[in-house]
């Protein structure tokens, strides 16, 4: 191997499989125009064909074998001059394992004659960039040769799931655990992206993560025209009203004040939301229930006084659904203490 001429260096180009190829850095398409070589350990990474595009030709060379090692530490091949521009390496997608403890350890054993070694990122992962990977992890579980029970559910036999994840998700909120709220978060993201996978494949209505994201896009900028257009608030009440007055419009085609509100919701957080649904609407056509215990409870006299709380509770400003939580929380906790027993994690 020769000895390596001075001011031969060996650039590592890594990008990020995450962006469009060919959107690199200033400073890494300086480094490819003015290599001596350029070099890739795989004709099929994603990043070859814009850089020959670009006017600069890449060498193919597998990185395990002893001529690749001799290139990439002497910028030459053996026998032949060196050349004193920099060799590019251009990082494979999987991080080319075992290359840089093959580099480290010919650098020892041939100290002396190795470039100077330089890391340049090419490109970097924008906020959000994971969700793509997510995409792709989806793309992979419900495609043949992926897994057989992701691959048969559908947006009917995951909802108990979503379910479950979402109160889990409310768990986590109210109980303060930091942890656990990153990792419910992350549960109940994947419900969102594995039924967007499944509406894919509807033969005749289909849809993407990418339609669903649009949407929601389209909904937060018409819904807060205060920073995405011209309008006005003056505090969260003045946006709240504005929001539920742009809501209104949108759903101008309802007939009653109460369409649109989940029959699926827990009996109290459904009871809770028809109230907020009335209160906001101005409607006085129907009562409130009368606030008081009566002597005998039956089904009938216990579902009004509940619906009278909820109605109270509104009118307070709280949130009854998690108010009782709270309380089934503390009895909880009561019963085990005279269990003699620690409170529950």
């Amino acid at each position: 191997m020769t000895t390596n001429p001075p001011g031969t260096k060996l650039i590592l180009l890594i990008t990020t499989h995450r962006v469009a190829p060919g959107l690199l850095s200033w400073p890494a398409w300086e480094a490819l125009r003015s290599a001596g070589r350029v070099l890739a350990a795989d004709a099929g990474h994603p990043q070859v064909p814009a850089v020959r595009q670009a006017g600069v030709e890449v060498e193919i060379v597998p990185p395990g074998s002893a001529p690749a090692l001799a290139r990439l530490l002497t910028g030459t091949t053996p026998g032949t001059a060196a050349a004193p521009a920099p060799t590019v390496w251009l990082g494979s997608p999987d991080g080319d394992p075992g290359l840089t403890d093959a580099l480290a350890r010919l650098a020892v054993e041939h100290a002396g004659e190795v470039p100077e070694i330089e890391v340049l990122p090419g490109s970097y992962d924008l906020p959000g960039a994971r969700l793509l990977d997510l995409v792709s992890v989806m793309d992979r579980l419900r495609s043949p040769g992926g897994c057989p029970w992701d691959a048969e559910q559908t947006h009917a036999s995951l909802v108990k799931y979503l379910v479950e994840e979402a109160y889990e998700l409310v768990e986590a909120i109210e109980e303060g655990d930091r942890d656990t709220l990153r990792e419910e978060l992350g549960d109940v993201l994947l419900q969102v992206f594995f039924h967007s996978r499944i509406a894919e494949e509807h033969p005749t209505d289909a849809f993407t993560i990418d339609d669903v994201a649009g949407d929601i896009v389209d909904k937060l900028m018409y819904r807060h025209p205060h920073v995405f257009g011209d309008a006005e608030a003056n505090g969260a009440a003045e946006v709240e009203a504005n929001w539920e007055a742009l809501k209104a419009a949108e759903k101008s085609d309802r007939e009653s004040v109460l369409d649109g509100v989940p029959a699926g919701l827990p009996s109290l957080a459904h009871a809770a939301k028809l109230v907020s649904r009335v209160r906001r609407a101005g409607f006085t056509g129907v009562p409130d229930e009368p606030y008081e215990l009566p002597a005998e409870l039956t089904a009938e006299s216990a579902g009004r006084l509940l619906l009278a709380l909820a109605q109270r509770a509104h009118d307070a400003g709280v949130d009854v659904d998690a108010a009782l939580r709270a309380a089934a929380r503390g009895y909880r906790d009561a019963v085990r203490a005279a269990e003699g027993l620690k409170p529950a994690p």
